[in-house]
C-alpha cells in the first residue's frame, strides 16, 4: 500500500478491536442484543472501509494517475464512509422493539452502534486522540449517565405505571386510590388480558405527583388493593 505499511493498517484495527469491543462488554452484560462482538465488528468494519478510502485517494493521485484515462482526482473517495454511516441503520432498527408494555427499547444500543460506527472511521483514517475521546465519552454515557438518568428520572413528577389486576372492573378501585394521594391522572390505556402478554388484564395509567412526593408512595398505595396484581414504572 503506497500510503499506510502493514503495521499502521494493523494498528489502526487493531485499534478499532479494542474500542469497540470495550464500549460492547458494557451493552453484553445488560444483555443488550448488540453486545461485544457486534460491536467490534461495527467498528472494525467501519475503520476497514476508510483504510479504503485512504487506499483509493492514494492511487488515484500516484501510481494510477499515468495509466487512468479520466482524470479521477476530483472523485471524493470519503464517499465510502458516508455509506457507512447511512448502512448502519438497518442494524440499529433491529436492535429497537416495542414491548407489549408500549416500551421502547434499544435506542441507547442503536444509537451506540452508529457512534460505534462513526468511531471506526475515524481509526481507519489515523485520527487515533479523537477516536480515544470518542471511545470515552460514549462509555462514560452508557455507564456513568445511565446512574444520572435513573436519578433524574426517579425524582419527576410525571410517571407511567403498568398494572395488572384480576378483573376490569377493579380500574375504579385503583382510580380512587390514585387519586387519594392528591395524584393527577392524564390518561389511562386498559389493555384486555387476550391481547396482552398476561393474563390478565391490565392497564397503563400517566400520573402526575404533587411536589416531593416519591414514586414509591403511589406505588406502594396501588399495591395494597387486594386486586391488584403486580405493578411497574415504566
Amino acid at each position: 500500500m503506497v500510503t499506510l505499511s502493514i503495521w499502521d493498517m494493523l494498528l489502526r484495527v487493531g485499534v478499532a478491536v479494542l474500542c469497540g469491543g470495550v464500549i460492547g462488554i458494557e451493552r453484553g452484560r445488560k444483555r443488550r442484543p448488540a453486545g461485544f462482538r457486534t460491536y467490534m465488528l461495527v467498528c472494525v468494519g467501519a475503520a476497514m472501509t476508510m483504510i479504503l478510502s485512504t487506499y483509493l485517494a492514494a492511487m488515484l493521485t500516484g501510481p494510477w494517475a499515468a495509466v487512468l484515462p479520466v482524470d479521477y482526482t476530483k472523485i471524493d473517495v470519503s464517499r465510502f464512509g458516508a455509506q457507512v454511516i447511512n448502512g448502519i441503520g438497518f442494524l440499529g432498527a433491529g436492535t429497537i422493539i416495542v414491548t407489549g408494555r408500549q416500551q421502547i427499547k434499544g435506542m441507547t444500543t442503536a444509537a451506540g452502534l452508529w457512534a460505534s460506527a462513526c468511531m471506526g472511521l475515524a481509526i481507519g483514517a489515523g485520527f487515533y486522540m479523537a477516536s480515544l475521546i470518542c471511545c470515552v465519552l460514549i462509555i462514560l454515557t452508557v455507564v456513568v449517565f445511565s446512574k444520572l438518568e435513573h436519578l433524574i428520572l426517579s425524582r419527576s413528577r410525571n410517571i407511567n405505571l403498568y398494572v395488572e389486576f384480576e378483573n376490569t372492573d377493579d380500574i375504579s378501585d385503583i382510580v380512587e386510590r390514585i387519586k387519594s394521594k392528591q395524584v393527577k391522572i392524564f390518561d389511562v390505556e386498559v389493555t384486555k388480558a387476550k391481547y396482552s402478554e398476561s393474563k390478565y388484564p391490565n392497564a397503563i395509567f400517566s400520573l402526575q405527583l404533587p411536589k416531593k412526593m416519591s414514586h414509591t408512595v403511589v406505588m406502594t398505595a396501588i399495591a395494597e388493593i387486594e386486586s391488584v396484581r403486580s405493578i411497574e414504572e415504566l
